[in-house]
């Protein structure tokens, strides 16, 4: 079946195509992507969680106009630094831009490594905007920090044992957020996911992700990322908003800001803070990847399989003409 053939089925059974461009930093997806849509008449739509925060430009890596090509892109730059944004927001207003993409006659593509943000939409997961509540996952954050982690996995293995087996029990992050959504909700986790699954059918996704066999490698591409980041002025991005006198929680959070801090506080240098950037870059990857592996439907293409970018490009062309 060509891709052709692939979108008409899917309109007919009354179902929004849609290309998902995914992986790890630093793997060339906005390039893909923009060739994607070049090629066969699209639009792209990011799900990076901080690239739609205006003034980090350079810090979330957002494409500029050049690297564009004229291809119109969604869901970047908007949110100003001083406001949250979760996936709560993100899935109600990507829903409208991609069925207004499809109704265009124009192809949607999805690009980027925000696990969450792209399974909101896949999945069908229906979040509520009381999903989120910033005041309890910092008491719950303190309360990690004085008791420990151990002590917050224990509360949750009292209220959902299924769902706790599935975390680590040293993944704080994970098991506040479990327990957040369980006190806002009155649900467990493990509930709110199988609940989810009612959303699911509205779009007919072709997943393509891109990665190294060679871990090295791919490490190699994020230090090299990070070094253009110095040059284009990563350091006078993340001043600018170091010295933000109101900062949301979600912002604060990127990756390319927060390594900065010591530096602008006098605790270290810069060489340091960018040596730290990088580790903490390639850790971001290792838990990218470790999202998507779930994804069994995701076909994989391995950029060491490839002597130049030309030769992947027509690679997946190639899978795209000849889907089923």
């Amino acid at each position: 079946m060509s891709l052709k053939n692939f979108l008409e089925e899917a309109k007919k059974k009354d179902k929004i195509p849609l290309i998902v461009v995914l992986g790890p930093t630093a793997v060339g997806k906005s390039k893909l992507a923009i060739e994607i849509c070049k090629k066969y008449g699209g639009e792209a739509v990011s799900a990076d969680s901080m690239q739609v925060y205006k003034g980090l430009a350079v810090a979330t890596a957002k494409p500029s106009e050049e690297e564009m090509q004229g291809v119109k892109h969604h869901m970047l730059g908007f949110m100003d630094l001083n406001k949250n944004f979760n996936a709560y927001e993100y899935a109600k207003m990507v829903e409208k831009i991609l069925e207004d993409i499809n109704e265009r006659g124009l192809l949607p593509v999805l690009v980027g490594g925000t696990g969450l943000y792209i399974d909101s939409l896949l999945k069908g997961i229906k979040f509520t905007q009381d999903d989120t509540d910033l005041g309890l996952r910092a008491k719950l954050d303190e309360e990690a920090e004085k008791k420990g982690t151990a002590h917050l996995y224990e509360k949750l293995s009292r209220v959902d044992p299924e769902f706790a087996l599935r975390l680590s029990p040293n993944d704080k992050k994970r098991i506040i957020r479990a327990l957040e959504r369980y006190m806002t909700t009155g649900q467990t986790p493990g509930r709110l996911n199988i609940e989810s699954q009612a959303g699911v059918g509205k779009y007919k996704p072709i997943c393509i992700g891109l990665d190294f066999h060679d871990r090295q490698l791919l490490y190699n591409q994020i230090n090299l990322r990070v070094d253009k980041m110095v040059e284009q002025g990563i350091f006078k991005e993340a001043a600018n908003f170091f010295n933000m006198p109101s900062k949301s929680k979600t912002a604060s959070q990127a990756i390319g800001v927060k390594e900065f801090f010591p530096y602008f506080e006098g605790r270290t240098s810069k060489e340091d803070c960018i040596e730290n950037l990088k580790q903490a870059t390639r850790r971001y990857a290792k838990r990218q990847l470790t999202w998507f592996r779930k994804n069994k439907d995701i076909k994989w293409f391995y950029l060491d399989d490839f002597n130049s970018e030309k030769q992947l490009y027509s690679k997946v062309y190639t899978y795209l003409n000849t889907i089923s």
